[in-house]
């Protein structure tokens, strides 16, 4: 560059608001429906209910704080509101609506009878004992009232919520809806009070069977299939190590994994039991012997066949997207690629399984322990995987289809990016609860 050329102009900030993330993505969709399909536009975009509460907790040394929780329903077109609680100090309303949207195009493209709903208290778990997690789950789920329930809205555990979560969640709707079945009103329990085999690994075995079928039916230069495949995994939690060992038990070399302190590295591959035991030692798994600490920054750029993010939203950026390395991105977590990075993705050719479909094993599974409790029987494990193997295998087909279908349509002499699998999800997705809200009518 001469003294006379400008500095290149700095990339533009994107809008990283889940507001503006979820319209931008289904505009593009809405690009791909019919004239009916755009019509319902806006009722696509709105959320179909919005509670918020505020409530009392008596703390530990006698205190009082009050605490704001969400629950959202998206859609309930196809059945009962269905999505997980999740504790965090930075839940907001704007947040659960956007995760409760998601989940009504996962339940949608799954294809199981539940809308998209969703909810969350801000509060920092860590910084709670039990008697207090407990007395604030129980009081928030009585605000809540009748607003679940086993045919109207049934919770699940997400971030920083758990089996320990639902048992409270269970107890206290028992509690005030006594002489009923109330197992079904929520999912992800203990085994002993109705949970289901294979639920606490089933979003993790749901992204593994995802990643295989989309191998098996669109091959990536370079990735024959998961067994020798390299792998990068950026969370080491509940989904993130799982994800991690079902990859490693089917072939694949784990490169890399990270937790919020930062990640580890090792070409010839992690041993992830060790990893397992140092984090539950020391916290992190920074610092395991004969490892390279890394950044998670770094992690996401690692040169490997296969990045895994299961950590949190907006990680993979328009700012870092032209930087990755790998040659496959499979969603764990929701919304770790942002609408930006899709479209530098998109481009350069690499694939991303979208969060809707690629995580969707755990809603599944949470639908098979709804089932299971509604008539009082207890599938074996291999049942329940076979089922789940099944619903993602004809999911990632239907994608699949829609991709290809799509992509004969988009006019190549054309200034726009190619059709990624994102967006052929959610035209899937979106087509689906479209037709059947086209069915039932509007009314009166």
């Amino acid at each position: 560059m001469t003294d006379l050329e400008p500095p290149p102009a700095a990339p533009e900030a994107e809008n990283l608001t889940p507001r503006d993330i979820s319209a931008r993505r289904l505009e593009r969709a809405m690009a791909y429906l019919d004239e009916s399909a755009r019509e319902l536009f806006a009722f696509l975009r709105c959320p179909r209910r919005t509670i918020t509460v505020y409530f009392p907790v008596q703390m530990d040394d006698g205190s009082v704080r009050t605490f704001e929780g969400h629950r959202v329903i998206h859609n309930r077109v196809l059945g009962p509101g269905k999505g997980g609680i999740r504790y965090h100090p930075d839940v907001d309303v704007e947040e659960v609506r956007f995760l409760a949207a998601l989940m009504t195009w996962k339940c949608a493209l799954i294809d199981i009878p539940f809308g998209g709903a969703k909810g969350g208290v801000a509060c920092d778990t860590k910084a709670l004992s039990r008697r207090e997690l407990s007395g604030l789950t129980r009081r928030f789920i009585t605000e809540l009232g009748d607003n679940i329930g086993p045919h109207t809205d049934i919770p699940a555990p997400d971030l920083y919520t758990d089996a320990q979560t639902m048992a409270w969640i269970y107890d206290t709707y028992d509690t005030l809806h006594p002489g009923r079945n109330n197992r079904p009103v929520v999912t992800g329990k203990p085994l002993n009070l109705g949970g289901s085999l294979g639920r606490q690994e089933a979003t993790a075995r749901g992204v593994l069977n995802a990643t295989e079928r989309f191998l098996a039916g669109a091959p990536v230069p370079g990735v024959a299939g998961v067994e020798g495949a390299r792998v990068a995994v950026q969370g080491f939690g509940d989904v993130g190590a799982v994800a991690a060992r079902l990859f490693q038990e089917a072939g694949a070399k784990v490169l890399a994994v990270s937790d919020s302190a930062g990640g580890i590295y090792n070409a010839q591959g992690l041993d992830l039991e060790a990893a397992a035991a140092y984090k539950r030692e020391h916290g992190t798994v920074v610092g395991l012997p004969e490892t390279l600490t890394i950044t998670n920054a770094d992690l996401l750029e690692l040169d490997c066949d296969i990045l895994i993010p299961a950590a949190v939203a907006n990680q993979i950026r328009g700012d870092n997207a032209a930087r990755l390395q790998a040659r496959m991105v499979v969603e764990a977590a929701n919304g770790p690629v942002t609408p930006g990075a899709d479209e530098i993705l998109a481009a350069r050719g690499i694939l991303v399984v979208p969060d809707i479909l690629a995580n969707a094993g755990g809603v599944t599974v949470s639908y098979f322990e709804w089932v299971q409790n509604n008539e009082n029987q207890q599938w074996d494990l291999a049942q329940v995987n076979a089922k789940l193997e099944a619903r993602m295998y004809r999911a990632v087909d239907a994608t699949l289809q829609r991709w290809r279908g799509l992509s004969q349509q988009t006019d190549p002499s054309a200034a726009q990016a190619p059709v990624d699998l994102r967006t052929a999800a959610l035209v899937e997705a979106i087509e689906r609860v479209v037709n059947v809200t086209q069915e039932l009518g509007l009314w009166p």
